[in-house]
């Protein structure tokens, strides 16, 4: 390692053992407030960057705010990063440490790692993030003007954000290229590169007791056999619209020719054993070839049930008087959400399902775009300068708000070398290797669009690191 990256290394573990303990979950506002405040004092000290939404006008907001700052160095090239603030929920059980404290240890499999909640997602990138742009910044060698966005809400649908880049004017300053600055060697495998998005909709199936039957206060459940169960009544509707053998899948429709030219070279490379240890699963729901595999999870339109509930909560011996599920309906860019929740409420309008009451929460679209688009090759470059090979997909299955930043670039792009894993779960960790591979892979993505002496689209394989 260089002397820079070792700084580097340094200054990102300093700021990313300063923002764990801000407990940024849904729910904390709290928390996100004082972390957004912080995020916004560090870059305007830091960066000497001009505040453009202040958080303090948020404060009458009941949402985490949004941190806007741009950096404005008189260049050509104008460029935004996106990233995130808001981490998953956790306690200590499972944990080898306090989860929102971090700690830094040695795992005979991976080396020297970082442990916490956002460790990789996303607090890890987000403190690496800052210290790049810091080093580029201070050293004079930052040649690109920045929009930098800052969110509360990615892991609950991005409502702020997408509503803050729907006004008109768009407050964010148009780009060449958008990055979401993440560790993207997933399970120590082959960095990947995504063209698009998955779409998301939130919504929450309810029942509740009324004239079509069901108490409408919880009854004991000796009456059972003659006082329809308003949770049975649910599990029906979800049987209806999403069949339990289909593990949720509504429609599957196969990508298009530009996705197979994609798809083809993937699948010849994608060890999908390897994918289900990352994934910490024994065996795949479908049945088929690497390539019919990867087309069935691109393809497909899911409904995922991440909670169901019954009132009151903790009843035993009773017939619930309602009873409701959180659903997330994903839908890859070429399938049409729409289509999609029109079908399911017919399907739901069916007289024995009268008391059902699908009620939507958020929606948005998938996104996609091209090989050509700005920031693309830079990116595949910015891997390639650490001998790492990418592989390419035409979009991902994961669920990201591409869609609302169109207006302001012609790409949407997450991207950053480095290894992290147990995202949401136990232990979550970003290995020190990795950070340092993604911050010089970002220094590199910056580097690319410098006005001077490299422009975009111009790489140079024998610049000095950082």
């Amino acid at each position: 390692m260089t002397g820079q990256q070792t700084d580097l290394l340094e200054e990102t573990l300093a700021l990313l053992t300063t923002i764990t303990p801000f407990q940024s979950v849904s729910g904390n506002l709290s928390p996100q407030r004082a972390l957004a405040a912080w995020l916004e004092q560090w870059l305007q000290t830091h960066l000497n960057a001009q505040v453009i939404y202040p958080v303090s006008r948020q404060w009458q907001l009941d949402r985490p705010p949004l941190v806007h700052v741009r950096i404005d160095t008189g260049a050509r090239t104008s460029l935004t990063l996106y990233n995130m603030y808001d981490v998953m929920p956790a306690d200590a059980e499972g944990w080898q440490s306090d989860p929102f404290n971090g700690v830094i240890t040695h795992w005979a499999d991976k080396g020297d790692v970082f442990v916490a909640r956002g460790a990789e997602n996303n607090k890890g990138p987000l403190a690496g993030m800052l210290a790049v742009v810091r080093q580029l910044w201070q050293s004079g060698r930052l040649h690109v003007n920045l929009d930098i966005l800052l969110e509360g809400e990615e892991e609950t649908g991005s409502g702020h954000l997408r509503r803050y880049l729907a006004r008109q004017p768009c407050p964010v300053a148009a780009s060449q290229a958008v990055l979401f600055p993440s560790l993207c060697e997933y399970g120590g495998g082959a960095p990947r590169v995504y063209l698009g998005f998955t779409g998301l909709t939130s919504a929450r199936l309810q029942v509740s007791g009324g004239d079509w039957g069901g108490p409408q206060a919880a009854i004991h459940a000796s009456n059972a056999a003659w006082i329809a169960n308003p949770a049975w009544r649910l599990t029906q509707a979800l049987g209806r619209i999403a069949p339990a053998e289909q593990n949720g899948v509504l429609l599957t429709r196969r990508p298009d020719d530009d996705a197979q030219a994609l798809l083809e070279p993937l699948a010849s490379r994608f060890t999908l054993a390897d994918e289900l240890r990352f994934r910490r699963s024994a065996r795949l729901a479908i049945e088929g070839d690497t390539l019919h595999c990867l087309n069935h999870l691109l393809g497909s339109a899911v409904l995922n049930i991440a909670e169901i509930h019954t009132l009151p909560v903790g009843g035993r011996g009773v017939i619930p008087y309602a009873a409701s599920a959180e659903l997330a309906l994903r839908v890859p860019p070429h399938l049409d959400p729409q289509t999609l929740l029109h079908d399911i409420r017919h399907a739901l309008s069916r007289p024995e399902l009268d008391g059902v009451a699908l009620h939507i929460a958020d929606s948005y679209p998938g996104c996609r775009f091209g090989m050509q688009d700005t920031g693309v090759a830079e990116l595949l470059h910015s891997y390639r300068r650490q001998q790492a090979e990418p592989d390419i997909w035409p979009w991902a299955p994961g669920c990201a708000p591409a869609y609302a930043f169109a207006s302001i670039a012609p790409a949407f792009l997450i991207g950053g070398l480095g290894e992290g894993g147990n995202a949401h779960g136990v232990n979550e960790f970003a290995t020190l290797r990795g950070l340092t591979r993604f911050t010089q892979s970002l220094a590199d993505w910056l580097g690319a669009f410098s006005d001077s002496p490299y422009p975009a689209g111009e790489h140079t394989e024998n610049r000095n690191d950082l």
